[in-house]
C-alpha cells in the first residue's frame, strides 16, 4: 500500500468518525428538545388551565371542592397554539370526562422515519415518558394535565435534524476529504521524485541529482541524497582507477612471465627436443636407448605445445598492430584446431559487424578478454555442440561496443548472474566495471548459458589515464 493511500485512508476514517460523532450528537439534542418541550407544553397547558379555572372563580363565584367550572372547555384557539405539533394533552376537570387536544395534524406529516431509525432511537433512548401535572385553583386541586409525544411525529422530527445534519456534515465532510487528498498528493509528490532517483542510483546512474524542495524534511533528504550520490561518485571512480591501474599491472606482469617462459623455459625445451633428436639418432643401434630418447622428444613435444597455449592466454596478440578481429579470428580458429580430435567436437563460431581498427587499445583488450573468457567457460563447464562469440557495436544507451559469447551447452545460468565463482567470471566483471560498462551472465536463446558485456567507447580515454 502507498503512502498516500495509506493516508486518504486514515482520512476517510477520521471523516467517517466525526459523520457518526455528529449524528450521534443531533440525536442526543433532538431528543432532549423532544423531553424538554414535551415539559414546557404541560408546564404552558397548565398555567392556561389555572387561568380558566380563576376567571371561572372570580366571574361565577363556583367556589369549593365541589365546585363545578360553568365552563370546562379549555380547547379555545389560543390554547391549541399553545400545544406544539407531535405533542398531545389531555385536561381532565374534576367529575368531567378528559378531554384530549394535540398540536399539529399527524396527517400532515410529509414522511416517516425509517424503520431502522425508530428501532435504533427507542433502543438507545427508549420510550419518552408523559408529563403529569395537577390543576389548581386556591387551595383545591380541579383538574389534572397529561402531556404526552406522538412517538411517529417524535421520530420523524428526530430524522428530519438528523438527516439534515448528516447530509450537511457528510457534503463538508467529502468536500475536506478531497480537498486533504489533493493536498496531501501535492506534498508527497517529492516523493515519486526521490524514487526515480534511487531507481536511477540503483541502476548505476552516479550523476543523478535531486531538486530542491520546498518542504524542510524533502529538502534534508534530497540534500542527503545529494550528498550520498557525490560521495559514491568520488569513491566509484577511485575504486575504477585502482582496477584499472591493477589490470594494467597484471597484463604487465603477464607480459613478463610470458617473456621469460618464451626465453627461459622455451630455450629449455627446444634443447631438450634437440638433445633428445641427436640421441635417437646416434643411438640407432641401441633400441633401448633409442626409445628413451624418443620418448623424452614427444614429451618435450608436449610441454611445447602446452606452452604456446599458456602464452598465447598470458600475452595476447598486438591487438594495435594486427586489429581486434584478426586476433578473435585467430582465437577462434585455435580453439577450433585444439578440439578437432575431440570425441564430441565442438564449434566455435566468430561474428563481427565491424573492422573496429579505430577501437583504442585498453577496449580492445576488454573484449579480447572477455571472448577468450568465454570460450574457456563454455568448453569448460559444459559439454557445447556450439559456441558462439557476436562484437558488434551499439548506439544506446550510449555509443560502444558490445561482445557475447553463447553457447547451447546447458549450464545454470543463475549461478553466474550473482558474479560466479570462479576467477574467471570475477575478473571479467570487475575490467568491465573498470570501463564502465555492463555485464550480465544469463540463459542463452541457444539453450545454455550468455555472457556478455557493453563498453562505452568512451571508457579508453579513462582507462589510458
Amino acid at each position: 500500500m502507498s503512502l498516500l493511500t495509506g493516508l486518504m485512508l486514515r482520512v476517510f476514517a477520521v471523516v467517517a468518525a466525526c459523520l457518526a460523532g455528529a449524528s450521534a450528537w443531533t440525536m442526543v439534542e433532538a431528543n432532549q428538545s423532544i423531553r424538554t418541550e414535551l415539559a414546557a407544553t404541560a408546564t404552558r397547558v397548565q398555567t392556561e388551565a389555572r387561568s380558566l379555572a380563576w376567571r371561572e372563580v372570580m366571574f361565577r363565584g363556583n367556589e369549593g371542592s365541589q365546585a363545578r367550572l360553568a365552563f370546562p372547555e379549555w380547547r379555545t384557539a389560543n390554547s391549541l397554539r399553545i400545544v406544539g405539533p407531535g405533542y398531545c394533552v389531555t385536561l381532565e376537570w374534576n367529575g368531567d370526562a378528559p378531554a384530549r387536544v394535540c398540536g399539529g395534524d399527524p396527517g400532515r406529516k410529509t414522511g416517516a422515519a425509517p424503520e431502522w431509525f425508530s428501532n435504533f432511537n427507542a433502543a438507545l433512548f427508549g420510550p419518552i415518558e408523559p408529563e403529569l401535572r395537577t390543576v389548581t385553583s386556591g387551595r383545591h386541586e380541579v383538574g389534572t394535565i397529561r402531556a404526552e409525544a406522538d412517538q411517529a411525529i417524535v421520530d420523524w422530527q428526530a430524522w428530519r435534524q438528523v438527516s439534515v445534519v448528516v447530509g450537511v456534515a457528510g457534503a463538508m465532510a467529502v468536500a475536506i476529504a478531497l480537498l486533504a487528498s489533493f493536498a496531501i498528493g501535492h506534498a508527497l509528490r517529492p516523493a515519486e521524485v526521490i524514487t526515480r532517483g534511487l531507481k536511477k542510483l540503483e541502476d548505476g546512474d552516479l550523476s543523478v541529482r535531486l531538486p530542491s524542495f520546498a518542504a524542510r524534511e524533502f529538502a534534508q533528504v534530497a540534500s542527503a541524497f545529494n550528498e550520498l550520490s557525490e560521495r559514491l561518485a568520488r569513491s566509484t571512480e577511485q575504486r575504477a582507477a585502482v582496477t584499472r591501474r591493477l589490470f594494467q599491472v597484471q597484463e604487465d606482469e603477464r607480459r613478463s612471465l610470458a617473456r621469460d617462459l618464451h626465453d627461459e623455459f622455451g630455450q629449455c625445451l627446444a634443447a631438450t627436443r634437440a638433445l633428445a633428436a641427436a640421441v635417437a639418432v646416434s643411438s640407432r643401434d641401441r633400441p633401448a636407448v633409442w626409445d628413451s630418447a624418443r620418448e623424452i622428444g614427444v614429451i618435450s613435444e608436449g610441454m611445447a605445445a602446452t606452452l604456446r597455449s599458456t602464452l598465447a592466454r598470458l600475452r595476447p596478440p598486438e591487438l594495435d598492430e594486427i586489429g581486434l578481429r584478426p586476433s578473435l579470428e585467430h582465437l577462434v580458429s585455435g580453439w577450433n584446431a585444439r578440439t578437432a580430435t575431440a570425441t564430441r567436437r565442438p564449434t566455435f563460431r566468430l561474428e563481427v559487424s565491424d573492422d573496429f581498427d579505430d577501437l583504442a587499445a585498453p577496449t580492445a583488450l576488454a573484449v579480447y578478454r572477455i571472448a577468450q573468457e568465454g570460450l574457456t567457460n563454455a568448453a569448460k563447464h559444459g559439454a557445447p555442440s556450439l559456441v558462439r562469440i557476436r562484437v558488434a557495436r551499439v548506439s544506446a544507451p550510449e555509443p560502444g561496443v558490445a561482445v557475447s559469447v553463447d553457447d547451447d551447452g546447458g549450464g545454470d545460468a543463475s549461478a553466474l548472474s550473482g558474479g560466479g565463482t570462479g576467477h574467471g567470471l570475477i575478473g571479467i566483471r570487475e575490467r568491465v566495471d573498470a570501463l564502465g560498462g555492463r555485464f550480465v551472465a544469463e540463459a542463452s536463446d541457444l539453450g545454455g548459458v550468455r555472457i556478455a558485456a557493453s563498453l562505452p567507447l568512451g571508457a579508453a580515454s579513462a582507462m589510458a589515464a
